[in-house]
């Protein structure tokens, strides 16, 4: 398996796979295969799609750690990069689709439905995420200030819950919003139960060392 994730094919073969949603979307729109309303299903698709790259993303540090595949790690900036990718096709459906790119009227309508200007203000985030998930911002930034950036990807998981929430919310359907905060409240709380271990054992750590070094 760690021979597999190493290989010079397997990063491509996850941008094609990411880019497998994209191909079913463009299809089932030229084959009219969309349903009633195409506009809502393709806004609600790529929305979807947005989220469940981004509960990919939030795996790939559990699942390295649980699993001992450190591999898994050359994967993250990818995925990374596409929810950014989804979350702006998500965006670019509802502002063509929805409202034939009309300015004016799509900066009305973010200000006045909450759940949009969440999803608005998590797509910034997103961006700034993106822009700054290679090597030269991180050299530029400096490590501390680029993982105390990157750490707002809670912020992004919890907005964008509270996005999809907002827009079940006149349907009263909460199903799938459940499922979506019940993967992301795991992988977040092992996340942040993980950084408590860590300090707890920090001083543990140097008590023991200072032991082990005996009387100076």
């Amino acid at each position: 398996m760690r021979k597999l994730l190493l290989h010079p094919a397997a990063k491509p073969v996850v941008f094609v796979l990411c880019l497998l949603p994209l191909a079913w979307l463009v299809y089932a729109a030229v084959a009219n295969h969309l349903g009633a309303n195409p506009a809502e299903a393709l806004i609600r698709a790529t929305g979807d799609w947005t989220l469940r790259a981004l509960c990919l993303v939030l795996a790939i540090t559990p699942l390295r750690v649980i699993t001992s595949t450190p591999q898994l790690a050359r994967f993250r900036r990818m995925l990374g990069l596409f929810v950014f990718f989804y979350g702006v096709l998500h965006l670019l459906s509802y502002s063509w689709f929805d409202m034939g790119f009309d300015i004016p009227d799509i900066l009305h309508d973010i200000a006045k439905r909450p759940f949009i200007l969440v999803g608005t203000l998590d797509l910034v985030l997103l961006a700034l995420l993106a822009a700054t998930s290679f090597n030269r911002a991180i050299k530029a930034l400096g490590g501390k200030r680029w993982q105390a950036l990157h750490r707002t990807v809670y912020a992004v998981a919890g907005l964008a819950v509270l996005h999809f929430f907002w827009m079940r919310a006149g349907k009263n359907n909460f199903g799938e919003v459940a499922v979506y905060a019940g993967i992301l409240g795991a992988l977040l709380g092992w996340r942040f139960w993980q950084r408590l271990r860590k300090r707890s054992a920090t001083p543990a750590v140097a008590a023991a060392r200072r032991t082990a070094a005996g009387p100076s």
